[in-house]
């Protein structure tokens, strides 16, 4: 058996890349939640924030589909 080290490595490269994305993507999600509960507690509108977290999460949810996709297919 021969293992073909540099697409192993381009492997782990691509799936370390998309991870931090991905993390980084709901961390700014969470942080746009957390926006919204801060404006909540001033008496200010935060709909930016809430829409901006929920189209992190939304963009999460379609990456994470999309892997699944990739596994199954």
């Amino acid at each position: 058996m021969k293992i073909d080290w540099a697409a192993l490595g381009s492997v782990f490269g691509v799936s370390l890349v998309v991870t931090v994305a991905l993390v980084g993507l709901f961390t700014l999600g969470i942080m746009g939640l957390s926006r919204r509960e801060r404006a909540e507690a001033q008496g200010d509108s935060a709909a930016l924030a809430v829409t901006g977290a929920y189209a992190c999460f939304a963009a999460c949810a379609v990456a994470v589909a999309y892997g699944i996709s990739l596994i199954v297919i």
